[in-house]
């Protein structure tokens, strides 16, 4: 078997060797300027089906050699590459460690890119294959979640939320037998978000794609990176409480890890870009001609956000609330437009029973404090339809400090008020709003005790909680390791940790609890006793048929008080009548 080794910066002895037992290849050494990554032109296509590496001789990066990547490309920028193999244990001194490649795919040019931060860490690596062009009906998938795959022009890293920088997106899904792979560009994204050493990102396809299992076909998509939440899960464990709560359009979300130029980022979350989109908030999108008549009255989505002061379209309220305008866009929003929504969001403020939508209002509350989420009101999505003066609220967003992960807060259920009344952050005057809309309206707490009522009677109890919770765990046990070797902070305090726990599965402990927690603390706040599943539920006119008006009966509020026996002047609400060995649940609106 031929072999050859190059030097790199007189550091690394490099040992490359292409072949298959009856076709042994050498190739031309490619090197990389930057000491990042270290290849191999092969001078045409080849399939990989094995790779070796030995880290060098000091005892000291033994495991500097782990999270390096094995990438093939057919272009020599590697902008088309795709992972070959990624190294997950260290590997002992001057001594090959050997791991077999499924990746069908042919390829060109072959590397080993360097995990972050490593170097002289290789005495040697070795490829094995055979000539051919491949196909790709499997490719290699870091773990168990989908891989996210970015390459981009000159290596160029996102640096700022402005600047997008030219890249090639790719996917691989399905255990490696789905791949999308379009053009496309990245950026950086989020507020807080960004000062953490794991980025978070904004991609943005050239062409509308359909992303995994995602309902819209959409350009722009997020990657969440949920540094300072050591279970990965709270953004996604949120959006499944919203859709358990039937929030009319939850973000889709799902966890996956990411490569970024060759380089293992860890686990994140893909999910929605919130914007504009009939599969996202879906509101008619205005063009810079609508400034007349019924086309002024909408479709505009906002977010009353404590960051609004760093965005270029936004205004304060008369009443204090700063509010970024989302769509129209910045770029295009015109003088009237922007006039109008500023003078409807000031009426909608002086009279909040008449312009703010109470379905989605209370819905949205309901999540923000079953999920004990500290940022509910530091943030709020708003939406309003054309030739409607209604203003809807969602989706539901960022939850990395939910579910008692923050220390301003922490532990919420043994608050006696609500998080947003307790410690938790409100942009503007948002707090003095909430109160007045929904703890001081009788209607609306009507309406949150028959919204929460129907909930926990559906999907909202404590075993499918906990066993979503248990699901997520499984499903994300690979992919954590990975993440928590990247980023060891398991034992430290990040952002607004209130504890460092040590491990993944303690974390996810504590959210369990917490969950578990939280569902008695909300029956005991709303003054909600669970009623067992069978009761029949009809509205007073139906119950006057099918109640024996001549017999007695007894009528109860759901937390079990007795409210008299008659269902005649009942104010609105949801309440429990038994008459002889029958019960009913009537709602009074």
């Amino acid at each position: 078997m031929r072999s050859f080794s190059i030097v790199l910066s007189c550091l690394m002895a490099l040992w490359v060797t292409v072949g298959h037992a009856d076709d042994k290849l050498t190739g031309t050494e490619i090197v990389d300027n930057n000491n990042v990554w270290i290849g191999l032109d092969l001078g045409s296509p080849h399939v990989i089906t094995k790779v070796g590496w030995a880290p060098s001789v000091e005892s000291q990066v033994l495991s500097r050699v782990v999270l390096g990547v094995f990438e093939g490309a057919n272009r020599p920028d590697f902008m088309d590459a795709l992972p070959l193999y990624m190294i997950e244990e260290k590997a002992m001194n001057n001594k090959m460690a050997y791991a077999d490649v499924n990746c069908s795919r042919g390829f060109r040019y072959v590397r080993f890119v360097k995990p972050a931060g490593a170097y002289q860490n290789l005495a040697g690596v070795e490829f094995y294959g055979h000539k051919g062009d491949g196909n790709d009906s499997h490719l290699f998938q870091l773990t168990n979640l989908p891989t996210v795959i970015i390459h981009t022009l000159n290596d160029e890293i996102p640096y700022d939320k402005e600047h997008e920088i030219v890249s090639q997106l790719t996917i691989i899904s399905d255990g490696g037998t789905k791949l999308l792979s379009e053009p496309g560009t990245i950026r950086e994204r989020g507020n807080a978000s960004r000062d953490f050493p794991k980025k978070p990102y904004r991609i943005k396809f050239d062409e509308k794609q359909v992303v995994l299992d995602a309902p819209a076909k959409a350009k722009k998509w997020t990657l969440i990176n949920n540094y300072g939440d050591k279970t990965l899960m709270r953004n996604l464990l949120a959006f499944e409480l919203s859709r358990r709560l039937g929030m009319p359009y939850t973000p889709y979300g799902t966890a996956v890890d990411v490569l970024l130029n060759g380089e293992y980022k860890g686990c994140y979350q893909l999910c929605d870009q919130i914007q504009v989109h009939k599969n996202r908030v879906n509101i008619t999108e205005m063009t810079t001609h609508d400034n007349e008549g019924s086309a002024l009255t909408g479709g505009y989505f906002i977010e009353i956000d404590a960051y609004a002061n760093q965005e270029k379209s936004w205004f304060k309220s008369v009443k204090g609330n700063p509010v970024t305008i989302k769509s129209p866009g910045e770029d295009s929003i015109t003088t009237k437009q922007r006039s109008y929504i500023r003078s409807h969001f000031n009426k909608m403020e002086d009279d909040p029973h008449q312009y703010i939508d109470k379905n989605t209002f209370l819905r949205h509350f309901l999540v923000g404090e079953l999920s004990g989420n500290t940022d509910t009101y530091w943030s709020v999505y708003m939406y309003k339809q054309r030739d409607d003066d209604t203003m809807f609220t969602g989706p539901v967003w960022d939850f990395d400090l939910a579910f008692d992960n923050d220390q301003r807060t922490y532990p919420v259920c043994n608050k006696k008020d609500y998080i947003y009344r307790s410690g938790g952050s409100c942009a503007g005057n948002m707090k003095k709003m909430v109160d007045e809309f929904v703890l001081y309206s009788d209607e609306s707490q009507a309406m949150m005790l028959d919204i929460w009522d129907k909930a926990r009677h559906a999907d909202l109890t404590e075993e499918s909680l906990v066993a979503y919770i248990d699901q997520m765990e499984a499903d994300l046990d690979h992919s954590q390791r990975l993440n928590f070797l990247r980023w060891p902070i398991l034992n430290k305090k990040v952002h607004q940790n209130a504890r460092a726990l040590g491990s993944f599965q303690a974390e996810v402990e504590n959210v369990r609890r917490f969950m578990k927690e939280r569902l008695k603390w909300m029956d005991k706040r709303l003054g909600y006793t669970f009623v067992p599943t069978g009761i029949t539920e009809v509205s007073v006119e139906s119950s006057e048929s099918s109640i024996d008006l001549a017999q007695p009966y007894d009528v109860y509020s759901v937390s079990g008080q007795p409210s008299g026996n008659s269902i005649r002047g009942l104010r609105p609400g949801i309440y429990i009548v038994r008459q002889g060995h029958a019960t009913r649940k009537i709602v009074v609106r």
